[in-house]
């Protein structure tokens, strides 16, 4: 049984990348590895006995937090295994994870610092003092190892009017340019982002697309960092796959610098754009430094309209400073400009996080609503001036679990500003239908 033992928890219903990578750059080292992704599949507890090193990927809040849990299970079993923590949430959490049973921890371009823990690990017991906890050195990349994951069909599939579609996932590029305050990268890649090359990001995808993939995310934080690079990869896909489609993130000042670019795109096969709008607020988008207004939200929509290609938006609509007209402005926007089908009801629920690390922590604007650090939750807690939206956004979180939909998010909405409940049906400026989709909701 392989002294190495991966452990992925969660990568947004995809089959997770955060194995596959690893595990190409061990097969590359000569060191075989095993690993187990416990969103489909039950942890061996004799596979854990047998490790001499065990490594936990953290690649997002949701997956360190039920990772923090299966590394307290490793522990238990067998003590002495090597327990690292390794992606993009290791970093931000070390003082936590250090005081909670790791050994290890390493993010950013972490893989070839990974085997070298592996390797101090399998030999005498004793892993790399001097591994830092981030790496930004550039790697020589190993294609991405999954024949041995769970199938395709046990993950996420791409939802279309004609049926739904196995989805595989990729990255393009590491990382980002931009410093937007809320967002986890920026404290561990401090503005810089890595591309990964072409031939590897296509052998991974025709990996997939041999496994039954019809579909594949390009996870990119965003996929425009490198326009040249972006466009190279897309067509790198339709020329070797031509019937296959594909999804991207896009930041809404991307959209609106490369305008030019998402013609090709679509034709290139691009099924829809995720773009992190987080808020119509300009002073909550000023906060957070998202680098958009309103006004250039308006537009984004109206670029991608031409092209052809939908928009799916997130949003973070519960910050301290998002009022409740904010709120009440959101949801009438989405309805008046015919975007209820292009979000799900949970990007309506979304509460700001603020993990160790994050940008906010030292704004001037975050201090007066601060709490202490929640260890359990591994993020701050805050509290809202206003007292009506911190219970609405406890009452539509609730909702949204229960499965409600985009009326009855407005009407609690409206319940809770005393505002008298819309009645007349929603006529949309434009008629968009409802656009592909993947069968997992959740971001982060």
């Amino acid at each position: 049984m392989a002294r190495v033992l991966l452990i992925s928890t969660y990568e947004l219903g995809h089959q997770p990348l955060h194995l596959a990578s690893p595990l190409g750059f061990l097969a590359a080292a000569g060191i075989d590895a095993r690993a187990v992704d416990l969103a489909v599949e039950r942890l061996d507890e004799e596979a854990v006995r047998a490790a001499s090193f065990v490594g936990v990927a953290v690649p997002m809040h949701t997956a360190l937090r039920l990772g923090a849990e299966a590394g307290a299970r490793v522990k238990a079993l067998h003590a002495c295994a090597h327990l690292c923590y390794y992606g993009l949430y290791a970093p931000l959490n070390r003082e936590y994870l250090l005081a909670h049973g790791a050994d290890s921890i390493v993010g950013g371009e972490y893989e070839a610092a990974l085997v070298e823990l592996v390797r101090g690990a399998l030999g005498d017991g004793a892993p790399a003092a001097a591994t830092p906890d981030v790496t930004l050195d550039r790697l020589k990349f190993a294609a991405p190892a999954r024949a041995s994951l769970p199938a395709l069909d046990k993950y996420a599939r791409l939802e279309t009017a004609s049926g739904a579609r196995l989805a595989g996932y990729v990255e393009a590029s590491r990382g980002c340019l931009h410093h937007c305050r809320h967002c986890p990268i920026p404290p561990v890649y401090g503005g810089r982002f890595f591309v990964v090359p072409v031939d590897v990001v296509l052998a991974d995808v025709s990996a997939q697309v041999a496994a039954g993939a019809r579909h594949v995310t390009l996870g990119d934080p965003d996929f425009l960092n490198g326009p040249k690079h972006a466009l190279a990869v897309a067509r790198a896909i339709h020329a070797a796959h031509p019937d296959v489609t594909f999804d991207v993130t896009i930041k809404v000042e991307h959209i609106l610098k490369h305008r030019e670019l998402f013609a090709e795109l679509g034709a290139l096969g691009c099924a829809f754009v995720v773009s992190a709008v987080e808020s119509l607020s300009e002073r909550v988008l000023a906060i957070l430094d998202k680098g958009h207004t309103r006004a250039d939200v308006d537009e984004a929509l109206a670029i991608l309209d031409g092209a052809g290609v939908p928009l799916r938006p997130t949003f973070v609509p519960f910050t301290p400073w998002t009022t409740m007209d904010d709120y009440l402005a959101l949801v009438d926007w989405l309805a008046a400009h015919g975007m209820v089908d292009h979000v799900d009801p949970i990007q309506l629920a979304i509460r700001l996080l603020i993990p160790p690390g994050s940008l906010l922590l030292d704004h001037p604007e975050t201090r007066p609503h601060l709490g202490a650090l929640e260890p359990e939750k591994l993020s701050y807690a805050w509290t809202h001036p206003d007292p009506r939206m911190d219970r609405l956004a406890h009452d539509v979180f609730a909702a949204v679990e229960g499965g409600a939909t985009f009326a009855d998010v407005r009407a609690l909405a409206e319940a809770a500003a005393a505002r008298p409940p819309t009645r007349e049906p929603i006529v949309h400026k434009t008629v968009r239908g409802r656009p592909p989709r993947l069968s997992e909701s959740w971001f982060c």
